[in-house]
């Protein structure tokens, strides 16, 4: 499949609550990864043997905002994606940003106002 889902993000107002909840619940292995700046970022994957992305979870960074779920979407450039999207009545809520060593992602809301997450991977970027 073309565009292929392949990334998860919980931005959640209670992380460590969430992180209880979702390892318990489905046995995800989470790994904390210090961002800088006091954030920290948690991994999770699914068992080796699912089909399926896995994903990350962090502390909502948009105070007030309730917890949810945002799904990323695999496209070739990024830049290129973002325009694309805005032709098609979409807004750039994030623009292109790099996450070093990995990839760029940006964040669109749809001409519906659903939120999408857009990931570029970094070629050099290390296989898991």
């Amino acid at each position: 499949m073309a565009n292929p889902f392949c990334h998860l993000e919980l931005a959640s107002t209670d992380i460590a609550k969430a992180k209880t909840f979702y390892s318990s619940f489905f046995d995800w292995k989470l790994a904390d990864m210090d961002m800088g700046g006091g954030m920290t970022y948690t991994t999770f994957k699914p068992a080796p043997s699912a089909d399926s992305p896995g994903g990350g979870m962090m502390q909502h960074p948009v105070p007030g905002a309730p917890s949810s779920w945002l799904p990323y979407v695999l496209v070739d450039d990024i830049n290129a994606a973002n325009a694309k999207a805005k032709s098609l009545g979409a807004t750039i809520m994030k623009d292109t940003q790099e996450v070093p060593n990995m990839g760029w992602f940006s964040i669109i809301i749809d001409p519906t106002g659903a939120a999408l997450g857009l990931w570029q991977t970094n070629p050099a970027a290390p296989r898991p």
